[in-house]
């Protein structure tokens, strides 16, 4: 059973976000340019929020606000669920599938130490099952 630790370790902890005064265009910009759907937002190394695309298109298409106007903080994601880097797979999907959240925060003794999606997840979850569906192929046909 995989943890989160070990996701970190083998994607990076790298994680794009931008300041809460930022506007939303300038977010759009950043996410199109690193190829992410979601940013996490920090105001120095403090953990304010998230931006995601679902963020935009619930709280400013749909609301019919400015891209080059809104701010990140107007509309960014506050009640954020976070976890450990200890924590299992099974743990983070089930909270993704629960709260119906695409992206944790990972947060090691009170400091950002990365962010997982649910694609990273799924990753590893399939992963795990081919190794266990190899693992009884072999078994099955004696091929060692």
């Amino acid at each position: 059973m995989e943890i989160v630790k070990q996701i970190l370790e083998k994607k990076g902890t790298q994680v794009w976000s931008i300041n809460p005064d930022a506007t939303i265009y300038e977010a759009l910009n950043l996410m199109a340019e690193k190829e992410v759907g979601a940013l996490l937002v920090l105001k120095g190394e403090k953990l304010e929020g998230i931006f995601s695309e679902r963020d935009y298109a619930r709280k400013v298409v749909l609301k019919g606000k400015s891209s080059r106007e809104t701010t990140i903080k107007e509309v960014m994601s506050t009640n954020l669920i976070c976890v450990d880097p200890q924590q299992s797979i099974e743990e983070c999907m089930a909270l993704m599938i629960d709260k119906r959240i695409r992206h944790l925060p990972v947060i090691e003794n009170d400091k950002l130490a990365g962010l997982i999606s649910i694609g990273d997840v799924v990753k590893v979850v399939i992963g795990e099952k081919k190794f266990m569906i190899d693992q009884l192929i072999h078994y099955i046909t004696g091929d060692r």
